[in-house]
């Protein structure tokens, strides 16, 4: 018998379900460009280069955690490529849900979807400390809580009003955050010394502190993936969703390894480790605390938190929605409003962050997040190489290249991370597996109920149509 049918966990009402995709009344709207695509990618991320990394420097030092990017970037290059050719294929809102359900079936599906949602509802959370934390050092009467909160509302308030207006919101603070970067980078260049930079390093290098930063080093570009949830959004997916990625990874590597390596060289970089606005803390040291660059910033500094808090707000609503169109999640979830746009879906996702936002630090948010990500990368990986076989004439407008080792590259350097995180930080690996299991659980327990209400509500989007 097969497995997932022992379990319960196989759907029958495929053909209802790829109905609700392509009717009227249960689409997503056709608006991203491929600059606005590039400005989405880079958008979800960059809020990595400004805050979160530099944790990596308590447990590795600069130069282990500057060998933990570098085996990071690897892995993600690696990886985007081969994520390219199933997002260019597959181009639906479900991203890595929708691969490995039609690679393993519903029950991969479901443990896919669950680190993807994993990933970007807890994403925004560790954002919103930052987007606190810059507010405060700009204004010390600012509290960082309350202006956590706030950011919530204003962005889902955003999202609501579409996906075009949220496309084109996300360039303009896209390019602003870069050209911010630039501006960093160049401000402190003349300050960089190599000495500084390798100087105070108090652990040893040696494997286990390098791999100890690695969950840090994955903050630099993680959420890269969530481009994969607006597939459904894009003009001319085949070729548009190739070009944004593959710009998009260039990008960030530039970005990260310059903001990582020259920070480090400014002066005592211990004075930045625990801190969530190492940024203008680093120009306050290279150019003095009364600097004016310093306080232009940090003000500036909020674009490139506005950026990620905006992309990855659109990423977790329709990774919801598609998965509730699948009948995995309830269908109220699937509920678009008249700017097509999965309100009730932001709503939920957003409700889990204000949960998060008084659960626990930002380091360890950032570290639950980065755990949901490189297990729905194994899941994407692993998920390729099943479809190559399964599936050999799926037209795929993106091969990835000297396949199969760079996919299997991306799979064993992947693994290789999940290990280190889970076996630097126990107690948050046991919380992400309870959870998962719970929500199997809970899967299990309503399945049928979700499946009959999927089909439901087709009917009555078909019947307005």
């Amino acid at each position: 018998m097969d497995f997932r049918r022992a379990i319960g966990l196989e759907f029958t009402y495929s053909q209802s379900k790829q109905q609700m995709k392509e009717e009227p009344g249960g689409t997503l709207r056709k608006e991203i460009n491929t600059v606005q695509l590039w400005a989405i990618a880079v958008g979800l991320v960059i809020s990595g280069e400004y805050f979160g990394w530099n944790y990596g420097w308590a447990v590795s030092g600069t130069i282990g955690f500057l060998l933990a990017t570098l085996l990071v970037t690897l892995m993600y290059v690696s990886f985007i490529f081969s994520y390219t050719e199933l997002t260019s294929a597959i181009p639906q809102a479900g991203g890595p849900f929708s691969y490995a359900k039609r690679a393993f079936g519903s029950l991969g599906g479901f443990l896919a979807g669950f680190a993807t949602l994993v990933d970007f509802l807890l994403a925004p959370p560790a954002i919103a400390y930052a987007l606190g934390g810059y507010a405060h050092f700009l204004h010390p009467e600012v509290p960082v809580v309350p202006t956590a909160i706030v950011s919530y509302a204003i962005f889902i308030g955003v999202n609501l009003l579409g996906i075009k207006e949220g496309a084109k919101f996300s360039l303009v603070v896209t390019l602003l955050s870069v050209g911010e970067i630039l501006l960093f980078m160049g401000l402190i260049v003349p300050h960089f010394e190599w000495r500084s930079f390798a100087a105070h390093n108090p652990q040893p290098l040696n494997a286990g502190h390098i791999f100890a930063g690695v969950p840090y080093a994955i903050w630099f570009f993680v959420a890269i993936e969530g481009v994969a949830m607006v597939a459904e959004e894009v003009k001319n997916p085949q070729k548009t969703i190739a070009r944004g990625y593959l710009l998009s990874i260039g990008t960030l590597v530039l970005l990260a390894i310059g903001i990582m390596v020259l920070s480090g060289g400014v002066g005592d970089w211990r004075q930045l480790i625990d801190i969530d606005h190492p940024l203008p803390e680093t120009l306050a040291m290279a150019l003095g605390h009364n600097s004016v660059w310093s306080k232009i910033f940090t003000g500036l500094g909020l674009f490139g938190l506005i950026a990620s808090f905006h992309c990855n707000t659109i990423s977790y609503s329709r990774q919801i929605y598609a998965m509730a169109r699948e009948g995995f999640l309830p269908q109220f979830l699937t509920r678009l409003n008249k700017h097509q746009t999965p309100h009730w879906a932001l709503i939920a996702g957003g409700s889990v962050g204000f949960i998060a936002i008084f659960s626990g630090k930002t380091d360890q948010i950032i570290t639950l997040s980065v755990l949901g990500a490189v297990v729905m990368y194994m899941f994407s990986m692993a998920s390729l190489l099943v479809l190559r076989i399964k599936e050999p004439n799926l037209h795929r407008p993106f091969c990835v290249p000297m396949y199969p080792y760079l996919p299997w590259t991306a799979l064993i350097l992947t693994v290789l991370c999940a290990v280190a995180i889970v076996y630097y930080n126990l107690l948050i690996s046991l919380i992400f597996i309870g959870l998962m299991l719970l929500s199997l659980i809970w899967f299990a327990l309503v399945r049928n109920r979700l499946t009959v209400l999927a089909v439901d509500e087709h009917a009555k989007q078909t019947t307005q149509a």
